[in-house]
């Protein structure tokens, strides 16, 4: 059986994970669109460097769940808590190798000139977004697999409840 604290944590920093990217999916990357590139360069400059500490904490605390999630499980949970685990790390990894390389260039765009091709760049950047935003999503939704599976499990092994007494129950209809 799952701790509450091991299922908790395991809802909460994926979960979390998945609804930041999702924002920044939804809400942010369209807003980005609709200001002139200099306000797009300057604020996205400004938000990576708030991000940047938070998002690599909550990646870690996502990872590090899902993983106590998966050693703790056993049978088909173990590999679908792997597989969330497995796909939170990879967001981590697009993050690192795909949109932070991306934004230390628009960091020098935001103070001097972008390329002639700034519009593919920023392109890629939104694919590896999509890309992070995914697998945090899929790997989210792993997990409420998992912990459902689990509760629902658990429940199923408890010992049944005794029937209420109903006296009327022992008295024929007829004679009622």
């Amino acid at each position: 059986m799952l701790s509450k604290s091991v299922r908790a944590a395991a809802l909460l920093f994926p979960g979390l994970l998945a609804g930041a990217f999702g924002y920044g999916a939804v809400n942010v990357l369209y807003a980005f669109r609709e200001v002139p590139l200099d306000v797009r360069f300057t604020f996205h400059t400004a938000l990576m460097r708030v991000n940047g500490p938070v998002m690599q904490a909550l990646m870690g605390l996502a990872v590090l769940s899902t993983l106590i999630l998966a050693t703790r499980s056993k049978s088909w949970p173990r590999w679908i808590a792997a597989s969330a685990s497995a796909l939170t790390f990879l967001s981590f990894l697009v993050t690192r190798f795909g949109n932070v390389p991306i934004n230390q260039q628009i960091k020098r765009w935001a103070v001097g000139t972008p390329p002639s091709d700034y519009a593919d760049i920023l392109r890629r950047w939104e694919l590896f977004h999509f890309t992070r935003t995914g697998c945090a999503l899929l790997a989210f939704l792993l997990v409420i697999a998992v912990v459902v599976g689990s509760t629902r499990s658990h429940d199923d092994t408890r010992a049944p409840r005794p029937a209420a007494y109903n006296p009327s129950a022992e008295i024929p209809a007829t004679a009622r």
